[in-house]
């Protein structure tokens, strides 16, 4: 167990510390850690460089966290073909050593998550500085329990078109998102960890909350020709 949890940790950090945000502006001669919000997520890079690289990045960022849990996944499924038995155990070891069992797939999807949000948000290859997670997490949720995100996404939605406030949407749907899981019946150790992301969402959103309660946080708006999307506090 410990080995298959610390791999898919590993892994997911590799994939969630892959800065597409500072790579994309850079590819366009922006430091995207000197603009705007200074941050690397999709929403500051489309606020200084538009929509186009603004939703390549989104959708870099939510692969990611895809990828960090989806090939865990598509391993257990892939075994069990295998099989020819979809109830089948099965063990897949390298040089004679245990690394992944179908009883671990659980337990490596979502410690894969844990390392992809972690390496998402404090990137072994920017100085340790990163994005919020949510994009990335919503990526690995997805797969994992992708009727609870779509219903958070569309909180996400509702709660963004009511306010205009990205900070504020992406708050709702983390505090979403685990209630949801609850209700559907997901496996407890799923709903804590939907918690656990929803905490740290919020606590990588703390200066966006403290603005938010003083009224000075910026909506986001449309752009208009020689204008910005959004504040550089978003």
């Amino acid at each position: 167990m410990f080995t298959s949890l610390s791999i898919a940790a590993v892994v997911g950090y590799l994939l969630g510390a892959l800065p597409w945000g500072y790579l994309v502006a850079r590819a366009h001669g922006v430091n995207i850690f000197a603009v705007g919000s200074c941050n690397p997520g999709a929403t500051n890079v489309r606020r200084t460089l538009g929509k186009g690289p603004g939703n390549l990045v989104f959708a870099l960022d939510v692969l990611k966290g895809a990828v960090a849990v989806g090939w865990i996944r598509a391993l257990d499924l892939w075994a069990r073909s295998a099989l020819g038995n979809a109830e089948g155990e099965w063990t897949m070891a390298v040089a004679g050593v245990p690394v992944f069992s179908s009883s671990t797939v659980l337990a490596g999807s979502l410690a894969g998550l844990v390392g992809a949000l972690l390496g998402h948000s404090f990137s072994c290859f920017t100085g340790f500085r990163g994005g919020k997670g949510v994009a990335t997490a919503s990526g690995g949720l997805l797969v994992l329990m992708p009727l609870a995100t779509l219903i958070a996404a569309v909180a996400w939605i509702v709660t963004f078109f009511a306010s205009r406030y990205v900070s504020l949407a992406s708050i709702v749907a983390a505090l979403v998102l685990p209630l949801v899981a609850w209700m559907l019946g997901r496996p407890s150790a799923v709903v804590i960890l939907a918690a656990l992301i929803g905490v740290f969402v919020v606590v990588r959103h703390r200066a966006n909350i403290a603005r938010l309660v003083a009224g000075t946080e910026n909506k986001f708006v449309k752009k208009s020709a020689g204008s910005p999307d959004v504040s550089r506090h978003e």
